[in-house]
């Protein structure tokens, strides 16, 4: 699988220091940032910043002022636009397959949570877990998923990333084969979107336990489900140990995390603790980054029970083989599928379990 022609087109980051066009973000925040970083680090010139027509007000990223795609096109005969955010809104995807269409565009792939990129020296790390991820697969379009997140880490090739497109409904109703009978355990429940989407591909469900450490986010969750029977929600962090108290960046949203400089103490409590007061038949796991602490306090019950697993493998470049085989290593009767809901980047890519 991963012979010598398998990363065999150029690394984005070797590219983008090497290349003699113009190189314009498209986009500003958290992925710029740390994009425009590691510009820094490799000596990368960065010409520009652009946004959306409709997003575009003269304001300042950096040193640059946000301009329109137009403004480019007057200005270079040709160049590179660098995708430095994210978005699931199918408009905006489709707004991004055309431009793909029109000029070079790449993603300089940076990871939601650590450091590091994706480059010959990460590959050389961790062939071996590469290799022995990919033969747990369990179908062809999950080994095909795979390849195709690993060739876009590498090249920044938006092909491989639009390749990877799958849609919800054949893997909750296929792979999961969710029933209203399921005791669900919801890990990062946000506001209460992964509870709906349970209700609307299972039918109903017997009971819900929701753990959601954000507390603006928890408040939003309560009143999702102030009117909802059998749903109960707890402020907590998940983790491997009970009963700590950690430090958590309450940002509001999907991206709080755990932080080591400042935030909010939440306590924390582990899967095997929940499941002593309920026999847990499926688990949704999005915990910004932490997922392999989280499943490092569930070894009880995924060795006993077994239960259905949706895990997130896109915070970090190896959690899309570190965490199938530390599953693997809990459990070796799990069966692994690998699917990529329509985001960019890779972000919603998802490890289901069964």
């Amino acid at each position: 699988m991963f012979d010598k022609h398998f990363f065999s087109e150029e690394n984005a980051w070797n590219y983008l220091q090497h290349c003699r066009k113009p190189i314009i973000l498209y986009g500003m925040g958290n992925g710029a940032d740390k994009v425009l970083k590691i510009f820094d680090k490799k000596n990368i010139t960065c010409h520009g910043v652009m946004a959306s027509d409709d997003f575009v007000r003269g304001q300042q990223y950096k040193h640059f002022t946000v301009k329109p795609l137009r403004y480019f096109e007057n200005l270079y005969d040709d160049f590179i636009i660098a995708i430095t955010f994210g978005t699931q809104i199918p408009q905006v995807i489709g707004q991004i397959k055309e431009l793909s269409q029109k000029h070079h565009v790449i993603v300089p792939n940076v990871p939601v949570y650590g450091e590091g990129i994706f480059d010959d020296d990460f590959i050389s790390r961790n062939q071996e877990k590469i290799e022995l991820a990919y033969l747990l697969f369990s179908d062809s379009r999950s080994r095909e998923v795979y390849r195709h997140a690993l060739q876009f880490y590498y090249s920044g090739n938006m092909n491989y990333l639009f390749a990877s497109f799958d849609t919800k409904d054949e893997l909750f109703s296929g792979i999961l084969s969710l029933s209203p009978h399921e005791n669900y355990l919801d890990l990062g429940a946000y506001r209460g979107d992964t509870i709906e989407e349970l209700i609307r591909y299972a039918g109903g469900y017997r009971k819900i336990i929701a753990i959601e450490p954000d507390p603006k986010t928890y408040k939003k969750l309560c009143s999702y489900i102030a009117d909802k029977n059998n749903v109960t929600a707890y402020q907590k962090l998940v983790w491997r140990k009970n009963n700590l108290s950690l430090l958590f960046a309450d940002n509001g949203g999907r991206n709080s995390t755990l932080d080591s400089r400042s935030g909010i103490y939440i306590d924390t409590i582990t899967i095997d603790e929940v499941a002593k007061n309920m026999q847990i038949s499926y688990i949704k796991m999005d915990v910004e980054g932490a997922e392999k602490e989280v499943l490092a306090g569930g070894t009880r019950t995924l060795q006993s029970f077994m239960p259905k697993l949706n895990v997130a493998v896109y915070h970090r470049f190896e959690d899309v083989f570190a965490i199938p085989l530390m599953i693997h290593a809990i459990n070796p009767d799990y069966r692994f599928y690998l699917r990529h809901h329509p985001y960019i980047p890779m972000w919603d890519m998802n490890l289901y379990c069964v």
